[in-house]
């Protein structure tokens, strides 16, 4: 298992937004892509197993949307915004690692149309996430 980064060394890309529960979520259009952050993926290891849910389901702001495991821990993903789903990213079924080889590229886990794209207003810039997980580790 490789072992963890600094926080100096994470990459925070400064287009996307970012949720206290380490969710990321990238404006597109009407929908928004979300997955997990640089930090979560570090914090969790080498992940082995990825289950997201179907397109259509409908999901509150904070809802658990799906499971994140690792060779170390099991995780709950919490939806950063009210919406829908329209995508999933099957890709994960099969290749569970690409959440950490590029967490915000290729491991991407949702497509949604939020029902209140004011939510997104809420969400931390990538400067705020940083700080907040600076204080946590």
């Amino acid at each position: 298992m490789s072992a963890q980064k600094s926080i100096d060394q994470m990459q925070f890309p400064s287009e996307l937004r970012y949720s206290k529960e380490h969710t990321w979520v990238e404006p597109s259009g009407d929908t928004v892509k979300v997955g997990i952050t640089d930090f979560a993926q570090d914090q969790l290891g080498e992940i082995i197993f990825v289950e997201l849910p179907a397109p259509g389901d409908e999901y509150e702001k904070y809802a658990e949307f799906g499971v994140v495991e690792s060779a170390k821990s099991t995780s709950d993903l919490f939806m950063p915004i009210s919406g829908e789903v329209v995508a999933v990213n099957h890709t994960l079924e099969d290749e569970p690692g690409l959440v950490n080889q590029s967490p915000y590229q290729d491991g991407w886990m949702l497509e949604l149309k939020p029902s209140d794209p004011s939510q997104l207003e809420a969400i931390l810039s990538a400067e705020e996430y940083l700080g907040l997980i600076k204080k946590e580790a």
